[in-house]
């Protein structure tokens, strides 16, 4: 396997570009010399002119390990889908689009070399992916060194997001089409828990984070709106990322009375579960668990996931605009299967995002394409409506957060097969919440 795969692995040179749009210096990887390439697309003769026949827009598409890994081989598609429906229809502005990958394999070095390839040897006019958070930070200088508009699908940190704010001109090519942020995931968090709890009968809980950086935004959140909310939080965490056994941590719940485990959690996640499953805890489980959000989690699990409870950015079946059910079909045609995981939602919508933008701005040219990103509203994304927090926000250029597009699911077994069954918001729930059987 090669770190990359073109839209068309029969084709084995590239178009060729005439005319300028901006230059591009960076440093092509520690111990090198500054490489400075010219972008050489045309923008006048594409939009409103006459292009030459090789001419495309070419979207780069940051993944890891597209073949392998499932968050991966979900942007990869997912973009793919998008750019093949938009060749269905005439394109971008009458204009043919190609796909370009870049495999990350979840490193940031890695990640930064095949950014310097996508931007600098293939000419990308836009770059969309990224899906952990760690890449995404290590990436954010090269994003405002190269002038190219990147859409972030599937980090939440808001380090990226910062630099946005306190020096928009250098930082300012950066937008975030999901999940919300890290500190509006902790919202969702504490609007779920609004709701929810009282209902399941919490009335205090256990507050875990895996001490990583994605999650320090909803943990704040948390400990600014302690007192506003319906539980108390009885024990609060952040645990070592290396964990791989929580019993003595699961006891300190149990010694301190906790209703259930809220939980924040990516790489720790399968211990997380195995642990208070495998010993039927006394508390219930939930918040935010990346790996529960498979669709083959349960069978991966053998089914100790059930009853857990989990956030989702994706929209678990619910129709939330008019494009989902646009995207999971073609998805579904595509591939055989009805429907990615999350980061698979996000790339799509990036795509197409890039597209409206474009045309909207009529030009490739990256400032345009920054100002007609941040001018639109109400755009109908797969995930949900898509509109950016403004450059006076504290958070310019995240996805707003919407609170009826974030949902909460629970696994549960029906019919001897465990289904992700949403239990939250209520206009968009599939089944009520299920107590553990063994309490």
């Amino acid at each position: 396997m090669t770190n990359s795969a073109r839209a068309d692995p029969d084709d084995d040179g590239r178009n060729e570009r005439d005319g300028s749009t901006r230059r591009r210096m960076l440093q092509a990887s520690a111990g090198t010399a500054t490489v400075a390439l010219a972008g050489c697309l045309d923008t006048v003769d594409v939009f409103g002119g006459t292009p030459e026949a090789d001419e495309t827009v070419t979207v780069g598409v940051l993944a890891p390990n597209p073949e392998k890994d499932v968050s991966g081989r979900a942007i990869e598609r997912s973009a793919r889908v998008a750019v093949e429906l938009l060749n269905e229809n005439d394109g971008i502005d009458g204009t043919d689009v190609e796909l370009v990958v870049g495999n990350t394999a979840g490193d940031p070095l890695e990640a930064r070399r095949e950014y310097h390839r996508l931007v600098l040897d293939e000419e990308v006019d836009v770059t969309v992916g990224i899906s952990t958070s760690e890449v995404l930070e290590h990436l954010i200088d090269d994003i405002a060194e190269q002038e190219t508009v990147h859409i972030t699908a599937g980090a939440a940190t808001t380090a990226p997001t910062d630099l946005v704010r306190d020096e928009y001109e250098d930082y300012k090519y950066h937008f975030r089409a999901g999940p919300i942020n890290e500190y509006d995931l902790g919202q969702a968090q504490i609007d779920f828990l609004n709701d929810m709890a009282p209902d399941m009968g919490w009335e205090s809980i256990a507050l875990l984070a895996e001490d990583y950086s994605w999650s320090q935004g909803a943990w704040d959140t948390f400990q600014t709106r302690r007192d506003e909310l319906p539980v108390e939080i009885v024990m609060d965490r952040r645990y070592a990322p290396a964990i791989d056994d929580f019993t003595d941590l699961y006891d300190e719940v149990e010694a301190a009375g906790a209703d259930a485990v809220f939980i924040s959690t990516a790489h720790t996640g399968n211990a997380a579960v195995l642990d208070w499953q495998a010993d039927e805890r006394p508390f219930e489980f939930g918040g935010i668990h990346v790996p529960m959000q498979y669709p083959n989690y349960y069978d991966a699990l053998g089914g100790a996931c059930e009853f857990g409870i989990g956030q989702s950015s994706a929209p678990m079946g619910a129709e939330l605009t008019e494009e989902t059910p646009r995207f999971e079909s073609a998805y579904e045609e595509r591939y055989g299967v009805s429907m990615p995981v999350y980061t698979g939602y996000f790339a799509y919508d990036a795509v197409s995002l890039f597209a409206e933008a474009v045309e909207q701005a009529g030009s490739l040219e990256s400032g345009e394409i920054v100002e007609a990103l941040e001018e639109i509203e109400g755009f109908d994304g797969s995930a949900g409506t898509i509109e950016f927090y403004g450059r006076d926000h504290e958070y310019p250029h995240d996805l707003v957060y919407e609170t009826g597009e974030t949902l909460y699911f629970q696994w549960q077994e029906q019919n001897g097969e465990g289904t992700q069954e949403v239990i939250w918001p209520e206009e968009h729930a599939t089944s009520d919440y299920v107590e553990p059987d063994w309490f």
